[in-house]
């Protein structure tokens, strides 16, 4: 199968490459290490870029920017690929603010590029959107909450599995990143139920691994450990610290989009998160951080939480299971802890 990666440096793009490329695929990657430009020298990829280049030799790159309308539509013309994973973004709500142009050229006009090329040239390929649950806003915050010890949990059995895709995206505070993903994503079903191209959009709680560039702006799990590590001072924003988030190793991201991929559907939602049995707290998070590192976590607590921030995020993963029996979380999260420290070591903590 010949299948096309956007983002094919970053964590979920080169997981999804080297899982195909590992079973013997014809794998194209699309990446133009952006991330480098929107965080910085510690959010470069380039290191993954080679990495895949040398261990892959069925793993072909390209610089290219999904903003160039006619380059996109050149490049799937001539790939033709026979599935799609659009992996690609600007992942952070704090520097969308900053850069809202950029942030919607990126996540809404890259979307609608990619998804125009593929019906054009490519109707056939299934097409797997990244998405966020950043498109509920913080509609989130409005269920009833319980304040335990370490953390917030909800207080109302209907999300006692936790929030499931006919959670309303309606009239909330999104951040402009939010919004950015939700137009992404709309359009995503809309080529799926108006076209009717096999597309899904995934969207995803905190997703994670050992391959992750993570920062302070985006990257929650891997920048709390490399903190951790590197013996830094981690800052918690606001909610005593409480507030939860479900997370998802990338491998178990790139296993069900295999399993979409062979068995596709049109314009459907899945929420991907690592569910109750995958979710912790900041404050539960450090333990679990310190339990691996054998470090003491040194952090400060800022009052103000971010803007649009959720108290308590768990992917109800029900519809998943169900849709794919075959697809669930593999990979817990004392075991991605562990995965994340040994790669900082690995990687000098850069």
């Amino acid at each position: 199968m010949k299948i096309l990666i956007t983002g094919s440096s970053g964590l979920i793009g080169g997981e999804v490459a080297a899982y195909f490329a590992e079973k013997g695929h014809a794998v194209s990657g699309i990446d133009n290490n952006m991330r480098a430009d929107f965080f910085g020298p510690a959010g470069d990829t380039t290191w993954r870029r080679e990495e895949l280049k040398a261990k892959h030799p069925n793993f072909r790159h390209y610089e290219a920017d999904l903003r160039d309308r006619a380059s996109v539509l050149k490049l799937i013309e001539e790939l033709k690929p026979e599935a799609i994973v659009h992996a690609a973004a600007q992942p952070s709500h704090d520097l969308a603010a900053s850069r809202p142009f950029d942030d919607f050229d990126v996540n809404a006009v890259g979307t609608l590029n990619m998804l125009e090329a593929a019906r054009r040239f490519a109707p056939e390929a299934p097409f797997v959107h990244m998405s966020t649950n950043k498109v509920y806003g913080d509609a989130p915050n409005r269920i009833k909450l319980k304040e335990l010890e370490k953390r917030w949990d909800y207080d109302d059995a209907k999300y006692a599995g936790g929030i499931a895709e006919d959670f309303s995206i309606d009239q909330s505070k999104h951040s402009i990143f939010g919004a950015s993903k939700a137009a992404g994503d709309i359009m995503a079903q809309e080529y799926g139920r108006y076209f009717g191209m096999k597309t899904c959009c995934l969207r995803g709680g905190c997703l994670t691994g050992p391959n992750h560039s993570g920062v302070e702006l985006h990257g929650f799990l891997s920048y709390l450990v490399k903190v951790n590590v590197t013996g830094g001072k981690y800052k918690v924003f606001g909610y005593k610290g409480k507030q939860v988030r479900d997370n998802i190793h990338s491998r178990d991201v790139a296993r069900f989009m295999e399993a979409f991929i062979a068995a596709p559907r049109s314009g459907e939602v899945y929420n991907l998160g690592g569910g109750r049995g995958n979710s912790c707290s900041i404050l539960e998070a450090f333990e679990l951080a310190e339990s691996v590192t054998g470090k003491k976590m040194n952090y400060e607590y800022v009052d103000k939480n971010r803007e649009g921030d959720h108290i308590c995020y768990i992917s109800d993963l029900s519809k998943m299971r169900a849709h794919y029996p075959g697809w669930d979380i593999t990979i817990p999260l004392k075991t991605i802890f562990s995965e994340i420290a040994e790669a900082w070591v690995k990687r000098g903590a850069r």
